[in-house]
């Protein structure tokens, strides 16, 4: 939130002008997310007007966008030392100071701007959405909730309490709330044709767009057979390139698209971001369409992968300990090296394939032989191919990433690390089953250390039992 409605600071005559000026010119690259060139000209003004609070202010939000968050937070507290009443600012420091974790510190910027301006929505809900993530869930429940009070139209407020309600399996109004996502507004504004909100599907052409990751689309493709089912004359997904050549799999699907192409020139009756499926079919915790496996690998490419993968161990084990590092909480959700599952390599029997793909890679390629792991992961080209190699495999242990997805759409057993903080809400506030992925899925869960050996242990030790020979019965 840049800031807004501060006075205007008291300059000099002839600077003044010139200072403000610049000021305006940054607005104008800020509103147009050209970080660089606002930066530039609130440096540029400050030169001029060192007092200039908004300029300061502004120039730190520019910052914190680029990432330069020390920076940010030196330019958010002269800002405040020169505007101690600006809620705003108050508010945008909370916000960096939460990203940092330094969660205390939040939390007294977000009640001193309260202190200020007690009916800001936009406080409540960023006030909430720490609580969440700390999983103080009442606290964070009644911050939410009062946030959409104030301003009904608040998205983001309504997006955290869809995470929690859903978290809790409280789907009926999880589903609701969850359509104030907006992440695909700029595919929407190229559609020229209507969303679907529910009419009757029967003959009906219908065009299915991405949502955020490739382990979006993969959980909620399961949903085009019971659209496709609703009479559907057509559906048409539109996804990553990764995903096209896996997504031809999916049943009742008619076509694919590459979100890199252009779409196809047939006219279609609506269009529907996948993850709204849930909210219109109904979705209950005990009404998830979780048949598996609903996706299948190529024929063909099993063969490929398959005399890749040895077949002189008791156990073959899919690896995968990092995400995409651009993903909000990725520092979170991703191990911090490949040595961090060392304890594995104690158990005999299991034969390690790295399906590690971008960040990791390296690791991987310096794994000595002897921690018996098969670096396969930079081989992969698309979902294709690592559906192929999974289907190869007895078992894949995996962090909160597609390939947990991709696996549970397989029906191939996996076991999923998650951490403690900012745990997604797919997988529950607890417990070691889902229901997105019945019988194949096991969650090994951080504790509220977040601390990984534990977890890790827990992993070796349910290798050991996995490989152990189980007594026979007498009879």
């Amino acid at each position: 939130m840049k800031l807004q409605g501060l006075g205007a600071t008291a300059m000099q005559d002839g600077s003044a002008d010139a200072a403000q000026a610049l000021y305006q010119a940054g607005e104008l690259h800020l509103q147009a997310g050209e970080w660089a060139q606002a930066a530039q000209a609130f440096r540029q003004a400050l030169a001029m007007e060192p007092q200039l609070a908004e300029a300061h202010a502004n120039l730190a939000y520019v910052l914190d966008q680029s990432g330069a968050l020390a920076e940010a937070e030196s330019s958010y507290r002269t800002a405040l030392a020169l505007a101690p009443y600006s809620a705003t600012i108050h508010l945008n420091l909370g916000a960096l100071l939460a990203f940092k974790k330094r969660h205390a510190e939040a939390e007294a910027c977000y009640a001193a701007a309260l202190s200020l301006e007690p009916d800001s929505s936009a406080v409540w809900s960023n006030l909430g959405a720490l609580n969440l993530n700390l999983k103080n869930e009442d606290t964070a429940d009644a911050c939410l909730r009062q946030a959409i009070a104030l301003d009904p139209d608040n998205r983001r407020a309504r997006f955290n309490l869809a995470y929690l309600q859903l978290r809790h399996g409280h789907y009926a109004e999880g589903w609701e709330l969850f359509e104030a996502r907006d992440w695909y507004r700029a595919l929407a504004q190229r559609l020229g044709f209507a969303r679907w909100q529910g009419e009757p599907l029967q003959d009906q052409s219908l065009l299915v767009t991405f949502e955020a990751g490739h382990g979006d689309v993969i959980q909620f493709c399961r949903y085009i057979p019971l659209l496709k089912a609703r009479g559907a004359s057509r559906i048409t997904l539109l996804c990553h390139p990764a995903l096209v050549a896996l997504m031809h799999s999916v049943a009742g699907l008619d076509a694919v698209c590459s979100l890199d192409e252009a779409l196809p020139p047939e006219a279609f009756d609506y269009w529907m971001p996948l993850l709204s499926a849930p909210y219109h079919l109904g979705t209950r915790v005990d009404s998830v369409p979780a048949h598996l496996p609903y996706l299948q690998a190529d024929p063909h490419r099993v063969a490929q992968w398959s005399q890749r993968v040895p077949t002189n161990h008791a156990l073959r084990v899919g690896l995968v300990w990092k995400g995409n590092p651009q993903f909000e909480n990725d520092s979170d959700r991703s191990l911090p090296h490949l040595r961090s599952l060392a304890p594995l390599w104690q158990v005999p029997g299991v034969q390690f394939i790295s399906l590690q793909k971008g960040a990791g890679e390296n690791e991987a390629a310096q794994c000595s032989s002897r921690q018996a792991l098969i670096d396969l992961g930079p081989a992969l080209q698309d979902f294709a191919d690592a559906a192929a190699l999974i289907h190869a495999l007895d078992l894949v242990i995996t962090v909160d990433t597609a390939m947990a997805h991709l696996a549970g759409a397989l029906g191939k057993p996996c076991w999923l690390l998650l951490p403690w903080y900012m745990t997604d809400w797919r997988w529950g506030a607890e417990g070691t089953t889902t229901v997105w992925y019945p019988q194949v899925m096991r969650l090994f869960r951080q504790g509220a250390d977040a601390n990984w050996t534990p977890v890790v242990d827990a992993l070796r030790m349910a290798l050991l039992e996995r490989c152990t020979p189980q007594p026979k019965l007498p009879g």
